[in-house]
């Protein structure tokens, strides 16, 4: 098992670092519980299509929530339901607008693992900038991947999220080939690469030092459902935040 230090040096010391799932549920478990872990999880078959991506790109659901936390704290507060906004710096293909995606279930934010989660990444990411408070964004996601149509983790291609910190959390992944994690440096260089397999394997990435990609996912089987479900949690400073 990698010890969390040796985690938190790889972020510090290059930008990113993976975490296999052994290794995450002692970190998530040393700051609350799980113990509804199958129900939070089984709420990803309730995510709903991403209508902002273009004509072709209809194999993403998605539902999403804004929170807050002060600088510190590994408690936080959720916050009414708002648009999630990247500028096209960012995001050059759906971004430079405000999108609306239907709320995360009240339940799940109320919930053991999912405040768990949130915890954990105030308490690791928040030892990297103590003296932050946090405009906190997390996105459930699921990917399709069809017989006629492979499915794009990333259709923005490799980039930046435009915050401090990412979790980059697996739930399932069911009957699919490849997703495969790349980070690479602000000039483009490949620094690694890694997949998340197992549910709570997680990637831990300094957003403002790295930029990351996800590879297309094909059906192993195109007769029968699959899908890669992930929970994306984003840090950023509010005192930095400017559109």
């Amino acid at each position: 098992m990698t010890r969390p230090e040796r985690l938190s040096e790889e972020v510090v010391g290059r930008g990113f670092a993976f975490a296999h799932a052994e290794t995450m549920r002692a970190m998530l478990e040393s700051a609350g519980s799980l113990e509804d872990w199958a129900r939070f999880a089984a709420t990803w078959n309730a995510l709903v299509l991403d209508a902002h991506l273009p004509e072709g790109h209809r194999y993403r659901r998605r539902r999403h929530a804004t929170l807050s936390a002060e600088a510190g704290r590994d408690s936080f507060t959720i916050e009414r339901h708002q648009p999630h906004y990247q500028s096209l710096d960012y995001n050059p293909l759906v971004g430079g607008i405000d999108r609306w995606f239907e709320p995360i279930e009240p339940a799940i934010l109320e919930g053991e693992s999912f405040r768990t989660i949130v915890a954990f990444c105030l308490r690791f990411f928040g030892a990297m900038q103590p003296a932050s408070a946090w405009h906190i964004e997390c996105h459930q996601f699921r990917i399709e991947a069809r017989s006629d149509a492979a499915g794009k983790p990333t259709p923005e291609g490799v980039h930046r999220d435009g915050v401090d910190f990412v979790l980059v959390l697996l739930v399932d992944r069911v009957n699919i080939a490849s997703g495969t994690t790349t980070v690479h440096d602000l000039e483009g260089k490949l620094l690694g690469s890694f997949t998340l397999t197992d549910p709570l394997d997680s990637a831990l990435v300094h957003d403002t030092r790295v930029k990351h990609g996800v590879t297309e996912v094909q059906p192993i089987d195109p007769a029968k459902p699959a899908y890669r479900d992930v929970l994306v949690v984003t840090l950023r400073d509010r005192a930095s935040m400017r559109r």
